[in-house]
C-alpha cells in the first residue's frame, strides 16, 4: 500500500513564522476533499464556522456545503486562504460569507454571529474551531503573559463569546460543536497552555450540553490529533515536521477531511442522540471518553 493510499504523503521539513500558518504555503497541501457525494444531510441549514479558512475548518466548510448548508466563515486575517475556501464552498453550489476579525474580541464574535443571521436569515449550526497553539515548555519567564492570554482568549473566551451571541438565534434542533484536542485527554508537555485550554473547552462543552438539553440544542465536541493543518508548520521546528504523526498507532498524521466527517455526523440528524459527547479522530490513540 502506498503512502497516497493511506493519506500519508511525504512531508518535508518546513516552518512558517505565523500562527496559524498559511495553508497555501504548506507542502504538501492538507487534504480537505470530501470523499462521497452529498445526500442533503444539512439541506437548508446555516452554519457559522470559526477558523473556517483553512485546515479542519476548511474541510468542514466544504463538506457542509456539499451536504446543503450555507456557510459563514469567521477567521482572523488569512485572506488568501479564506477566499480559496469561499471558492471551494461555492463550487459545491452553496454560499459562503467571509467574516474577518480577531475573535479574542467579544465584539468581533458577536458581529460574526449577527452578520451571519443578517445574511442568511438564521443560524442552525455553530462550530467553534478557531484556535492557536505554541510550544511553551519550560513555562518559565519565556512564556509571556501576553502569549498566554492570546492562547486563553482565542481558545476559550471566543467559544464563550460566540455561544453567548448565538443563543438568541438558536432554536430547538440547533447544534453547537466545539473543536477540542487529544491533548485535553492525554496532556502534552510541550503544549501546556494549549492543552489547558482544550481541557477548558471540554468542560465547557459538557456543561452547556447539560444546560441546553431542555431547549433541544445539542452540544458536542471533536477531539482530533495529530492532523496535518497549518497549526503544524506554524508551531513545530522545521526538522520536527518530517516525523509529525508517526507516533500514532496508524503511523501517520490525519488529514482534515478525515476529521470533517465527525463534525458532519454530529451536525446532522445522524447524531440526534448525542449531546455532551466527544468524537476522537486521532489515529488510534486510546484516551478517556
Amino acid at each position: 500500500m502506498t503512502k497516497a493510499d493511506t493519506n500519508n504523503p511525504d512531508i518535508p521539513a518546513q516552518a512558517q513564522d505565523s500562527m496559524p500558518a498559511n495553508e497555501h504555503e504548506m507542502d504538501p497541501k492538507p487534504d480537505y476533499r470530501p470523499r462521497h457525494p452529498g445526500t442533503g444531510k444539512l439541506k437548508d441549514k446555516v452554519a457559522l464556522i470559526t477558523g473556517g479558512d483553512s485546515g479542519i475548518g476548511r474541510a468542514v466548510s466544504v463538506l457542509f456545503a456539499r451536504e446543503g448548508a450555507r456557510v459563514a466563515i469567521a477567521y482572523k486575517e488569512e485572506d488568501e486562504d479564506a477566499k480559496e475556501t469561499q471558492r471551494l464552498v461555492e463550487a459545491e453550489g452553496s454560499e459562503a460569507l467571509l467574516l474577518p476579525g480577531d475573535l479574542r474580541s467579544k465584539e468581533n464574535c458577536t458581529a460574526a454571529v449577527e452578520k451571519t443571521v443578517e445574511r442568511f436569515g438564521k443560524l442552525d449550526i455553530l462550530i467553534n474551531n478557531a484556535a492557536v497553539q505554541y510550544l511553551d515548555w519550560p513555562i518559565d519567564e519565556e512564556l509571556s503573559e501576553e502569549r498566554l492570554r492570546e492562547v486563553m482568549d482565542t481558545n476559550v473566551m471566543s467559544y464563550f463569546f460566540t455561544v453567548q451571541a448565538a443563543l438568541k438565534h438558536l432554536k430547538e434542533g440547533a447544534v453547537i460543536i466545539n473543536t477540542n484536542s487529544v491533548n485535553a485527554f492525554k496532556g502534552n508537555d510541550s503544549l501546556v497552555a494549549y492543552s489547558t485550554t482544550r481541557g477548558a473547552s471540554l468542560a465547557f462543552t459538557r456543561s452547556i450540553a447539560s444546560a441546553l438539553a431542555p431547549r433541544g440544542i445539542r452540544v458536542n465536541g471533536v477531539a482530533p490529533g495529530p492532523i496535518w493543518t497549518p497549526f503544524i508548520p506554524g508551531t513545530m521546528p522545521a526538522e520536527g515536521v518530517e516525523d509529525f504523526g508517526s507516533s500514532t498507532p496508524m503511523g501517520r498524521p490525519g488529514q482534515p477531511w478525515e476529521v470533517a466527517t465527525a463534525f458532519l455526523f454530529l451536525a446532522s440528524s445522524d447524531g440526534n442522540y448525542y449531546t455532551g459527547q466527544t468524537l476522537h479522530p486521532n489515529g488510534g490513540k486510546i484516551v478517556g471518553a
